[in-house]
């Protein structure tokens, strides 16, 4: 919508400078150029797409210079608006290349084709404008007759008119070739600003003063101006006048633009940016930035506004502070950074690699340039400097000197940087470190290995002890009576220091496996573990063991399912027979139910005892063969003898009947 002359006379100053401002009529934009210059403007907007850089096939127009001139665009001769007029001005760039066919036959290719360097030149030459919120791009198409065409001289310009702006805008402006032959030109147009937006400053806090009518609605925002891409809206609201904004200094920052417009259709929107040179800006701009790794090669400094830095490599000891400059620097252009300087201050320093290198490491950087003819030099990175590899200085990398060039060479080094003039590795240095006291360590290894070892055993040993030995109990189920004498013999033994293993409680498992499997996997464990295999006989026991003597085989009788020493004998008779039994095997019997004189010979090249009266000597049997001796073992025996007593009793003086079994079978006792 047009803007009201009165209010262009508030913006621009009642002056004869405003009075002679150019007035353009019409709505259409057009274009005009240099005299001996031909030019057209494409009807339509086109998209602002710069595209990449490509190199030119020869002499070509390029933009040299914008020029940007205020002028009115007028619907009526007092309702104007503010219009930006652009002159770009263009030279030619670049070289014609001699035809491959000129130079291989020394003439001319084809005399009946114009030759190119006689040729006119065309360019298509791209505005791009950007005044938040608006955004445009237009095409301007450019002909230079060949009679104009000087290499390196400028050959015109070419004018637009024109883009509209709002009062206090402000506008970005672009210009490069279809295609981009150079670096896009650019230029910053700030417009006007109507009076009645101020900002005041009350302490640490900032006023938006708007003096508008009462009832005047209108709109305001808040956003960061970009130089690339569109501005990022911070704050919005819909206000009516007159009202006064109040901002927190920690929000402000070079960038922060207001824009200001009546809440009307085609209404004009007014921007101002008023805090560019404001140091509180600045230092909070820089609080907001931080540096961000991409790859181990390339960095992000990300803040609010555009930046004009320079970053350079510095370099850092473990506890060390500050960070040192490279000596020699490597070149800072495009160089991945861990430290910002603007106007020779240190802003901002971050070391970016903690995170995909890991924490600080004790490494040696070494630093190489690279000079003319390929010529090459190594030095390490140390505080007084950087030292020259191979150096006979007496500093800690001229004493690596050898080994880290070995390292370097073997690829043992990680590169942190690479570029035409030089790149930085970082080498190990833990395996040098304490290479001179290597037998050193090595002696204390080997002493600490001894001393694990001895602790060790004696850990086993003791562990072994608190366990205590395992103790397999074989016998004959000669009856249910004494069944309940074997259960509670194993229940008092396990009182004690021994892992007592009996079919009585593992008669799930005897179902399962079978008798002559339970008993040699059970056998076969309790010996390698250094335990002690039990055979309590009984008179059906001494009868069994009889059998097998004279036959090598059992002869049939009336056993349960679950007799494992019916199936074990197979297995017991070889260890005897063989000379194996003694220290892995002990025998035992009841005093009142069998006399020791009645089990076989062959089983008496092991000690058997009887029970209870030889309980102390049996329990001592059942310790661990190198087992001191232990001044508990009356007091153990004691126990056992009280824990079978009432077990005793009960087979040997039964209420009623005798138990069955009672003396019968050789040498039984005679029940005194």
């Amino acid at each position: 919508m047009p803007v009201p002359w009165f209010l262009l006379s508030l913006a621009l100053g009642r002056s004869p400078v405003v009075l002679s401002l150019e007035r353009l009529v019409g709505p259409q934009d057009a274009t005009h150029c240099s005299p001996g210059l031909s030019c057209h403007l494409w009807d339509s907007d086109i998209l602002c797409l710069p595209g990449d850089i490509v190199p030119a096939p020869g002499p070509v127009l390029a933009p040299t210079h914008l020029q940007t001139e205020l002028v009115l665009r007028c619907q009526k001769e007092t309702d104007c608006d503010l219009c930006l007029r652009v002159a770009v001005h263009l030279a030619v760039h670049g070289h014609w290349e001699e035809p491959e066919d000129e130079e291989k036959f020394g003439g001319a290719a084809d005399s009946g084709v114009e030759e190119p360097r006689n040729a006119s030149l065309q360019a298509q030459v791209v505005l791009s404008f950007q005044a938040y919120p608006t955004a445009r791009c237009v095409l301007l198409e450019v002909q230079v007759p060949a009679a104009l065409v000087q290499f390196g001289q400028s050959v015109g310009s070419v004018v637009y008119d024109c883009f509209e702006a709002a009062l206090g805008s402000e506008v970005r402006i672009w210009s490069y070739t279809q295609p981009r032959y150079e670096k896009e030109l650019n230029h910053t147009q700030q417009l006007p600003a109507l009076p009645w937006l101020n900002v005041s400053a009350d302490g640490d806090n900032v006023h938006l003063v708007l003096n508008v009518s009462e009832e005047q609605h209108f709109g305001l925002s808040l956003y960061w101006n970009q130089v690339q891409g569109p501005p990022k809206p911070r704050w919005h609201k819909n206000l009516t006048g007159p009202q006064i904004i109040t901002l927190n200094h920690t929000d402000l920052v070079p960038c922060l633009c207001i824009q200001v417009w009546p809440l009307e259709p085609d209404s004009v929107r007014t921007n101002i940016c008023p805090f560019r040179e404001d140091p509180r800006a600045h230092r909070n701009l820089w609080q907001a930035a931080r540096l961000r790794l991409l790859t181990l090669q390339s960095w992000l400094l990300d803040a609010p506004c555009w930046l004009p830095a320079e970053a350079a490599l510095c370099w850092r000891a473990p506890g060390g502070d500050p960070c040192q400059p490279l000596v020699p620097p490597l070149s800072w252009e495009n160089v991945t950074v861990d430290q910002v300087n603007s106007s020779e201050k240190l802003q901002l320093q971050e070391c970016l690699w903690a995170d995909s290198l890991g924490p600080l490491k004790d490494d040696v950087l070494l630093l190489e340039t690279r000079g003319p003819q390929d010529n090459r030099s190594l030095c390490a990175l140390e505080p007084s400097g950087c030292t020259s590899l191979p150096s006979k200085a007496s500093t800690r990398a001229a004493r690596l000197g050898e080994y880290l060039l070995q390292d370097l060479q073997s690829g043992q080094c990680l590169q942190l940087w690479d570029d035409d003039l030089g790149a930085l590795w970082a080498c190990p240095t833990d395996k040098y470190i304490h290479k001179r006291w290597a037998l050193v360590w090595l002696a204390c290894l080997l002493f600490a290995a001894a001393l694990s070892l001895i602790l060790l055993l004696k850990k086993d040993h003791a562990k072994a002890a608190a366990r205590g030995r395992a103790a397999l109990l074989l016998y004959s189920a000669d009856d249910s009576g004494f069944e309940r004498l074997v259960g509670a013999l194993a229940s008092a033994l396990c009182q004690l220091p021994l892992r007592v293993a009996v079919d009585l409680w593992s008669r799930r498992e005897l179902s399962a496996q079978g008798p002559v499997a339970w008993f040699h996997a059970q056998r076969r464990q309790t010996l390698q573990e250094g335990g002690v295999v039990v055979l309590l006989f009984s008179p059906g026991a001494v009868a069994l063991c009889s059998e097998w003597l004279q036959d090598g085989v059992s002869g049939p009788g009336a056993h349960g399912p679950h007799d494992a020493f019916r199936a074990s004998l197979s297995c017991v008779l070889p260890d005897f027979l063989q000379g194996r039994a003694p220290g892995s095997y002990v025998g035992a019997c009841f005093d009142r139910l069998l006399h020791p004189d009645a089990v076989p010979a062959l089983f008496r090249t092991v000690p058997v005892f009887t029970l209870p009266s030889q309980l102390p000597d049996f329990l001592g049997a059942l310790q661990q063969p190198r087992a001191p001796r232990s001044g508990r073992l009356q007091e153990r025996a004691e126990q056992v003898s009280r824990a079978l007593q009432p077990a005793l009793d009960s087979y040997f003086h039964p209420p009623g009947t005798p138990a069955p079994g009672r003396g019968v079978g050789p040498g039984a006792g005679d029940g005194t």
